[in-house]
């Protein structure tokens, strides 16, 4: 088995942490984390997969094990995570990858794949949408809260709470697979929202995530103009990114493989082996 290395990258004088595992002479995969998560989201699939791979998950700025800079020293934007990302893929010299994006790892990775579409060998999307169909109710105090943070900031607050990490990993999970869920995943991840200073992090970030919108038709010609190979593999039950997100890439990518599994917002904790075997089959057509 491929022993997993964990480091820790200065990149524009922020402390990014990474897992990496696999020959680096084999095709690399770039994982992407979502919020509330980090790469530890990814821990099996690395796994699953290093055999054949080489595969690269940092944690974004203020996740996981990467630097906390407060709101004040640091101006939390997706774009300034994108460009964290591209100096980590950079100094790894990461120069071909697939991108496994999820959540918040969507706007950061098609951001990438949109500016350097030579770098892209494929994309693979979990819950991490590029269309507006994909948007939920969830989504309507969010919205609300980047127009007027003042006045509901108290509700958006309530999602950095432990009840709502915990619903985000067992919505949409039936009963017979919550069992597969570690309750570890949703201790560990409030764990790093309640270090003092995150949520306020996080709350900048709510405030920042309409901007993603803005890119969602240069993302969409981006698929159009390079039609990179495109597997979907989203939890059908997700309520956070519905399923129609995901039949969505069909508009723009219609040779996009897409399966909608019986699962959540984080497919990964009870359809990872299902994944892994998808990715397998996948890449190895798409080489």
């Amino acid at each position: 088995m491929t022993s997993v290395r964990h480091s820790t990258a200065d990149i524009d004088g922020q402390k990014i942490f990474y897992r990496e595992a696999g020959d680096p002479a084999n095709p690399t995969i770039v994982l992407l984390h979502g919020f509330p998560s980090s790469s530890a989201m990814f821990r099996g699939l690395i796994r699953d997969l290093s055999d054949s791979y080489h595969l690269i998950a940092p944690d974004h700025l203020g996740f996981g094990q990467s630097g906390m800079p407060t709101v004040e020293e640091f101006d939390y934007t997706f774009d300034a995570l994108t460009e964290l990302t591209i100096g980590l893929l950079d100094k790894l010299g990461a120069d071909r990858f697939a991108l496994y994006i999820q959540d918040y790892g969507a706007p950061i990775g098609l951001r990438i794949a949109s500016r350097n579409p030579e770098r892209v060998t494929a994309l693979i999307t979990q819950s991490g949408n590029a269309y507006m169909e994909g948007f939920t109710p969830f989504w309507e105090p969010l919205f609300a809260h980047a127009q007027d943070r003042a006045t509901h900031e108290p509700r958006v607050r309530e999602l950095l709470t432990a009840e709502a990490t915990h619903w985000q990993y067992t919505h949409g999970v039936p009963v017979d697979r919550l069992d597969l869920i570690s309750p570890d995943t949703w201790t560990l991840d409030q764990a790093y929202l309640d270090r003092p200073g995150n949520k306020e992090i996080q709350l900048q970030l709510f405030a920042d995530y309409k901007n993603n919108l803005d890119g969602y038709p240069v993302f969409q010609e981006y698929f159009r103009t390079h039609r990179p190979p495109t597997l979907v593999a989203w939890g059908k039950n997700d309520e956070i990114f519905g399923s129609d997100g995901a039949r969505a890439f069909a508009r723009d990518l219609p040779d996009a493989e897409i399966h909608l599994l019986d699962a959540g917002h984080f497919a990964l904790e009870t359809h990872g082996p299902e994944i892994a075997a998808l990715i397998r089959d996948f890449l190895g057509r798409s080489r």
